[in-house]
Formats: C-alpha cells, sequence, structure tokens
C-alpha cells in the first residue's frame, strides 16, 4: 500500500490462527520485537475498510469492523476521512452536500457518476461498505528508491554528490539482488526552504550496472549547480523496470554486427 502499510489476505490462515484479529496481534508484535517499533492494524472484509480502520487506534493498536458493522461505520464517517477522496474531491463533495458516508450513500449511482466520472460508481460501493478488490501480492515493482535526510544543510557539490552516490549504491544493492533493472532515472532534491525538485534521465535502455547508475545520478544533480540554498534532502530512484533477461536480450538487439 505504501512504504510502511501493506494488506494481508488471511482469508486462509497459513499460520493457523483462528481469527483476523489474531493474525493482526500476531504481526504487531513480532515487528516490536525485531524492531522496537510500535504498528497499529485495521481489521475487516474488504481493503477500504481494513484501511479506514487501521487509522483509528494509531500510534499502536487495531481495530475491527465486522461485516454486520461496515455500512454503519460509512454512515458516521467524514467522506473527507475516506481512504482514495482527496482534499480536492471532499471538497467538491461537501459543495453537493455530501458530508458524510450516509450523505454519499443517499445519491443515486447515475448523480455520483455525472459528478465524479468513471470514480462515481467507486463512491457508490464504498457508500455501502462494498469492495471487491483483491489483494495481489505479487503486483510488478513499478520503481524503487533510497533517500537521505543530511544532519545539516549541504552547500558543497563535494559533499551532495556523496549523499547521491551513497543513495544510488542503495538503489543499486535492490537492483541486483531482485534481477530488476530500471530505464529511467531520478534525482529528487529537498532545500532548506523546503522547496522539492527532481530530475530525470530516460534512457533507451535498461541501467545495468553500477557505474552506470551513478554516471546518471551524478550528472542529474549537477544540472542543479550552482546551489545557493542548503540542500537537505537527496534522493535516487529507477523506474521503468525490465527483468535482466529483458535487459540481456535489449543488448544483443542493440549490438552492432
Amino acid at each position: 500500500l505504501s512504504l510502511d502499510e501493506a494488506y494481508l489476505d488471511v482469508t486462509e490462515n497459513l499460520c493457523g490462527l483462528p481469527t483476523a484479529s489474531d493474525t493482526a496481534a500476531e504481526i504487531r508484535a513480532c515487528i516490536f520485537a525485531e524492531t522496537g517499533l510500535t504498528a497499529s492494524a485495521g481489521v475487516s472484509y474488504n481493503k477500504f475498510l481494513a484501511k479506514l480502520a487501521s487509522d483509528m487506534r494509531k500510534p499502536n493498536g487495531q481495530f475491527v469492523i465486522p461485516p454486520q458493522r461496515g455500512a454503519e461505520f460509512i454512515k458516521h464517517l467524514p467522506v473527507k476521512k475516506f481512504h482514495d477522496v482527496g482534499p480536492v474531491t471532499a471538497e467538491k463533495m461537501n459543495a453537493l452536500g455530501i458530508q458524510t458516508g450516509a450523505d454519499l450513500r443517499a445519491q443515486s449511482l447515475e448523480f455520483l457518476q455525472q459528478h465524479f466520472g468513471r470514480s462515481g460508481a467507486w463512491y457508490y460501493a464504498i457508500a455501502r461498505g462494498e469492495d471487491d478488490r483483491l489483494v495481489q501480492p505479487n503486483r510488478l515493482r513499478k520503481s524503487s528508491g533510497s533517500e537521505t535526510t543530511f544532519s545539516e544543510d549541504r552547500l558543497l557539490p563535494a559533499e551532495i554528490e556523496a549523499g547521491v552516490l551513497e543513495m544510488a549504491d542503495d538503489v543499486w544493492a535492490w537492483c541486483e539482488k531482485n534481477q530488476s533493472f530500471g530505464a529511467t532515472v531520478t534525482v529528487k532534491i529537498k532545500f532548506a526552504d523546503f522547496r522539492i525538485i527532481t530530475r530525470s534521465r530516460p534512457s533507451s535502455r535498461p541501467v545495468t550496472t553500477r557505474e552506470l547508475l551513478h554516471e546518471f545520478s551524478l550528472a542529474l544533480v549537477r544540472s542543479i549547480y550552482p546551489v545557493t540554498t542548503g540542500i537537505r534532502l537527496v534522493g535516487v530512484s529507477v523506474a521503468k523496470f525490465s527483468s535482466d533477461d529483458d535487459a540481456q536480450l535489449d543488448l544483443q538487439l542493440s549490438k552492432p554486427d
């Protein structure tokens, strides 16, 4: 779901635990035992409600929404707290008199489609506690990245580039381990005044060596010089993945006779 969140389908409980609540409690206990970090969990009968439930007992608890309470739970919740309803959409709903889940459920499918297009059917369903999306644990990863916040703002090119290379090495370690190589490299920069900029470089071929990733990353960060405001954070990411076999095939097809 994000860097520190994930869905888990326990319809078939591989650990033999009797309930989803027991599973959530066990996972939270393991996280704390191994990392010393607390975690929250949401338990329900679909992804939409599980996500909403996960926000109810942060930072260290869990909340259950059983099937018989799904529609009732949504009924009293402000639409601005709905997962996938952003600030702009929430503002538009509010302007239409839709403040809560009950207000959303009172609208017809035709009304919601008229005002929200293809998303109208989704809003119609979730207002009733319905979400048929499956948990898909094997989706292809779209990107891999690493970033770091400096202890002190950096102005000197050598110090900035050292941070960029360190992040590039983190990314390369993941790429090499998973034999996934991206054809687009992006460098992210956050300044001391909180401005964020990115610079990207697409390539016709996957970046299949650490040296090439270094070369691209340094070229991108050097494009922002001279630096007049301290840099607080740097990040490097790769995207547009292909497998190792695809990369080798691409190189072979591109090889001159």
